[in-house]
């Protein structure tokens, strides 16, 4: 568009065109293109960085085929570098233990039944104000679902500088009044979650999540399916690719952001427990589809697997380059 027809993008600010991406079996709408790209110093960026990418020997993905096949089938038209998916590459292992909240949480969850646990997580900056969290609190208690909730405190700024999420020294103070109380034998409510060790307990039947890669990688791994509210930089893409491409999530609201520089939307109650509700269907698509593509994503590392062949031919590349 830009090269070719001399097209800006930030002339599309808050409309709902849609476009054929060659990535994507679906046409997309623009509500889900980054916020970045509609902003000149963003998209100048971005611009740059596509075309430096044209100019590589080859592309490194963290992703696995047999999740993108469409889009990396899209990327080897012998047009651009070779592209070599190599995922998921996951932190499997880390500080998660040593957290001072670690085993309470996971002997909370050791109490609860199968894929009972519908599990609330939002990233390293993802956080809601006041009257978002009340909602999310109150979809929960209507839902009746187990549920585990990730709630931290929003950053401040900091001489213009922001800050990072931090945790409620008392998180009473940001729910309703007497729900700690009224959820105490479904839920619990903690700061920050060792993500990882989280979605791969048995008790964790669903994810609401961000859609950041690194999460929709660790849920795909294992096989916990996700429902989508984004927040910002590109996974309200992500959420599009899982919602309506790979029947992977449910939706909460794929076009929710936080990065637009305008008024935060509020998504209400039963918005939020229509889509948890869905989630946690005991023989739904959506979790039948999760646990297929689970199955794939270990085979692809696997010797003679997708991710473990095209690392070798990356190697192989590489080697070939070589002075």
């Amino acid at each position: 568009l830009h090269d070719e027809q001399n097209f800006e993008l930030v002339e599309l600010t808050d409309s709902d065109t849609e476009f054929t991406i060659p990535s994507h079996v679906n046409p997309v709408s623009t509500k889900f293109f980054p916020t970045v790209t509609f902003k000149p110093e963003g998209f100048g960026f971005l611009l740059n960085l596509a075309k430096g990418v044209r100019e590589m020997k080859g592309i490194m993905v963290n992703t696995v085929s047999e999740l993108e096949s469409h889009a990396v089938d899209s990327l080897s038209n012998g047009k651009l570098p070779p592209v070599y998916p190599v995922g998921p590459i996951l932190i499997r292992e880390g500080s998660s233990g040593v957290h001072q909240n670690y085993d309470s949480i996971m002997q909370w969850l050791d109490r609860q039944p199968r894929s009972s646990v519908v599990f609330l997580c939002f990233g390293s900056m993802g956080s809601f104000g006041a009257d978002e969290v009340k909602e999310i609190a109150c979809a929960l208690e209507q839902s009746g679902q187990r549920f585990l909730w990730s709630l931290r405190r929003p950053p401040e700024k900091v001489n213009g500088i922001m800050g990072h999420l931090t945790d409620y020294e008392n998180v009473a103070e940001v729910l309703p009044e007497g729900f700690l109380d009224r959820t105490a034998e479904i839920g619990k409510v903690i700061g920050w979650a060792p993500q990882v060790a989280i979605l791969g307990h048995p008790a964790t039947g669903g994810f609401v999540s961000h859609c950041g890669w690194n999460s929709t990688l660790e849920s795909v791994w294992f096989g916990v399916p996700m429902a989508a509210w984004p927040l910002y930089a590109e996974q309200q893409m992500n959420a599009f690719t899982l919602v309506k491409e790979l029947g992977l999530a449910v939706e909460i609201k794929m076009d929710y952001r936080k990065d637009g520089g305008g008024e935060v939307e509020i998504v209400k109650a039963e918005t939020i427990e229509r889509g948890i509700r869905r989630l946690m269907e005991n023989d739904s698509d959506v979790r039948k589809r999760m646990k297929e593509m689970s199955d794939r994503s270990r085979k692809a590392l696997m010797d003679g697997g997708s991710s473990h062949s095209s690392l070798c031919r990356f190697i192989d590349n590489v080697m070939d380059n070589m002075p």
